[in-house]
C-alpha cells in the first residue's frame, strides 16, 4: 500500500432514494469466486481469484435491492439492509448464500447497520427513524424517533458505551439509544470546529475512538474527520497527515488506531493511523478493487472487510444487481 491523494475535484454524492421499489422474487445464489490480494507497486489493489476450499470474496443480493449498510458479528454471518423498502438480507459468509431476514415495507429504509453482541441489530432508518431488530427473526424490537420527519437524514450507527450513536447527514446532531433497554433518547448538538453545510450530506459514517471515550465522525462534505466529545459535542476537527481530505466519505471501520474510510463514488478505501488522541490521522495507504462499484461501508470478519456495493451511478432499479465483496486487510 502506497499513499495517495483523492482528487480535489470530485463531487461529494448525495444518497438515491428510491422509495417503495418493491423486491422482486429471486433465487439464491452462491458466490462463485476466492480471493486474493495482489500486492503491487503503487495503490493497494485487490482481486478476487478461483479457488477451492475458501470463502467466497464476492457474494449476490437481490436485484433492486439497494444496498447501503452492512454489519457483522462474532458469528459469520453479514446483515445488509435495503434503501428501496427497509428489508434485512442475511448472508452466509463461508458460503454466500443468503436470504431474506426481514421483508420491509413501504416507506421504511434502512442505511447504517450495527449488530450488538446480544443480538440486537440497530438500523439507521434516514427519515429520522431507528430501529432495533432481532438479528435471529428479523423482527422489529423497537422503533425509535429520534428527530422530525423532514429535513433529517439518519444516516449511519456505532457502539458505544451504553448507546448506539446515529448520525444525522442534514443536522448537527447525533443521537444516543440506550442499548438493549428502555430509556430516552439523547440528542448531542455538534458544536465547535463543526459548520452545518446545507443541502448536502455532512455527517455520515461514526465510530468510537480508540480509548472509547469519544466518536470519530466523518463529514462526506467537503470531506473531514472530526473527534466529537461525548460529553459536550464539541467536534475537533481531526488533521489529515498525507492526504488533502476524505471526500466521498463514507462508512467508516476502525481496528485499533487504524481507520479505514471508505469514499464511495471514488471506489476507495483510505487507510489512516491515528495518534493516541485521534486528534491526527495519518494516510498508510489505500485499497481499491476492480469489483468495487460505489462501496458504502464496511464490516470486518477475520482478516477481510465486506462492504457493499451501492451502485449510485448505475440505474437504481427493481432489476438492478448488487453484490457484497471482500477485500483482504
Amino acid at each position: 500500500m502506497t499513499r495517495s491523494h483523492p482528487h480535489p475535484h470530485s463531487h461529494p454524492s448525495r444518497r438515491a432514494l428510491l422509495g417503495g421499489a418493491a423486491l422482486t422474487a429471486f433465487a439464491v445464489a452462491t458466490g462463485a469466486g476466492a480471493g486474493t490480494a495482489n500486492a503491487a507497486t503503487g495503490t493497494r489493489t485487490a482481486a478476487a481469484t478461483t479457488g477451492g476450499g475458501t470463502w467466497p470474496t464476492e457474494f449476490p443480493l437481490p436485484n433492486g435491492f439497494l444496498p447501503e449498510g452492512i454489519a457483522i458479528g462474532r458469528k459469520p454471518y453479514a446483515y445488509m439492509g435495503s434503501r428501496a423498502n427497509g428489508a434485512l438480507y442475511r448472508t452466509d459468509l463461508r458460503t454466500g448464500e443468503g436470504g431474506i431476514l426481514f421483508a420491509g415495507g413501504t416507506g421504511l429504509i434502512a442505511v447504517g447497520l450495527k449488530l450488538d453482541h446480544d443480538g440486537l441489530l440497530y438500523v439507521a432508518g434516514n427519515t429520522g427513524v431507528a430501529r432495533t431488530h432481532d438479528s435471529r427473526t428479523g423482527e422489529v424490537v423497537a422503533t425509535h424517533q429520534l428527530s422530525e420527519p423532514t429535513g433529517h437524514f439518519i444516516n449511519d450507527v456505532t457502539l458505544l458505551g451504553d448507546r448506539a450513536w446515529f448520525t444525522d447527514s442534514r443536522a448537527a446532531a447525533l443521537y444516543g439509544v440506550p442499548r438493549g433497554r428502555a430509556g430516552t433518547v439523547r440528542t448531542l448538538p455538534l458544536t465547535g470546529d463543526w459548520v452545518q453545510l446545507p443541502n448536502v450530506n455532512n455527517a455520515n459514517g461514526i465510530v468510537g475512538t480508540p480509548d472509547g471515550r469519544a466518536l470519530i465522525v466523518v463529514k462526506s462534505t467537503p470531506g473531514e474527520l472530526y473527534n466529537v466529545n461525548l460529553k459536550t459535542g464539541h467536534a475537533t476537527k481531526i488533521t489529515l497527515i498525507g492526504a488533502t481530505d476524505v471526500v466521498n466519505g463514507d462508512g467508516l471501520y476502525r481496528i485499533g488506531r487504524t481507520l479505514y474510510v471508505v469514499q464511495n463514488r471514488l471506489n476507495l478505501i483510505s487507510v489512516f493511523r491515528l495518534n493516541s488522541k485521534a486528534t491526527t490521522a495519518t494516510l498508510t495507504g489505500t485499497i481499491t478493487d476492480p469489483r468495487f462499484d460505489v462501496p458504502t461501508t464496511a464490516a470486518r470478519f477475520g482478516n477481510r472487510l465486506y462492504l457493499v456495493n451501492a451502485r449510485f451511478t448505475s440505474p437504481q432499479t427493481p432489476e438492478t444487481t448488487f453484490t457484497g465483496v471482500a477485500v483482504p486487510i
